[in-house]
């Protein structure tokens, strides 16, 4: 297990490229990853920056979502998980992280392409949970492209509703729940800043949910609720291996300035940060979390 809080060198902290070539259906679970990824499992101590917050995060079974999960109920909150039926597996592994840091966790699966489902899934957290403070919107899909004569109508407007209209849907349907103090987090990606051609779609979603981060934090900041962003580089989660063709996995993350990619839970912090009030005179930004990697 590396320390999280060991000085050390970045570069070498965690696993580096060259990837054994390796292939999974969409969405991708983290039990088949190698090597396995760090969520803060074992890593991630918490001091009690968010206790008593109530959080909601989509995509929060694995990858970036699960090290949220985790580190936010270190931190103290409660945890509503979001995430795909097939993800049951991973959500239910993560849940028994968050009730070990002695929170309250409930499991809410669901497709965030369903409109109606997005306004449930926040209704069945406030129920759930007594409450919400922190809405984290993590959830979302990539497919990769070859080309432009490969464009599907239908794959792209599905991502649109995933990545993008659930953004909407979601923050409408808990703006009613949410009081002045009350958190927003998105996640965009360096490939709102610098697309790859593979990933124009995908791209494009990104680089839009950057740009409603900064809208919706002026609109709501008369009402006290923040609305913040992070923009990961490449990071170690079961979207890579499940929409990366494997000769892209062999060398993932090797472009990074640190010549790997991150592990989750080197992102967590980041989102305890924009969570808690030691942030409350941020909104409307997006932080890069990139391994050294400019995004202009």
């Amino acid at each position: 297990m590396t320390d999280l809080y060991e000085p050390t060198n970045v570069a070498t902290k965690y696993p580096q490229p060259p990837f054994k070539p390796q292939q999974q259906p969409v969405p991708g679970t983290i039990f088949e990853m190698d090597p396995p990824a760090d969520h803060g499992e074992e890593s991630y101590k918490g001091s009690g920056r968010l206790a008593g917050r109530k959080a909601l995060i989509t995509g929060g079974d694995s990858g970036i979502g699960r090290a949220v999960a985790i580190a936010f109920a270190r931190e103290g909150a409660d945890v509503a998980l979001n995430y795909l039926d097939e993800e049951s597996a991973d959500a239910e592994d993560t849940l028994g992280f968050v009730q070990k840091a002695g929170v309250q966790g409930v499991l809410i699966p669901g497709d965030l392409a369903d409109e109606a489902f997005n306004s449930g899934l926040v209704e069945k957290a406030v129920e759930q949970l007594g409450g919400l403070d922190i809405l984290v919107m993590v959830g979302g899909r990539m497919p990769t492209v070859s080309g432009i004569e490969d464009f599907d109508t239908e794959v792209f407007d599905n991502l649109l509703r995933v990545n993008v209209h659930s953004l909407f849907w979601l923050t409408k349907a808990a703006k009613k729940h949410l009081k002045p103090g009350a958190s927003i987090i998105t996640t965009s990606s360096i490939q709102g800043f610098v697309p790859s051609p593979q990933l124009a779609e995908y791209a494009v979603t990104k680089a839009g949910i950057a740009n409603w981060t900064r809208a919706m934090a002026q609109q709501l900041a008369e009402e006290g609720i923040r609305v913040n962003g992070v923009a990961p580089g490449p990071f170690w989660t079961p979207l890579q291996p499940s929409s990366v063709p494997n000769e892209k996995i062999e060398s993932f993350g090797e472009e990074a300035a640190y010549g790997r990619p991150g592990q989750p839970v080197e992102l967590s912090s980041t989102y305890v940060y924009l969570a808690s009030q030691d942030s409350s005179y941020t909104s409307g930004e997006t932080i890069a979390v990139t391994g050294g990697t400019p995004t202009h």
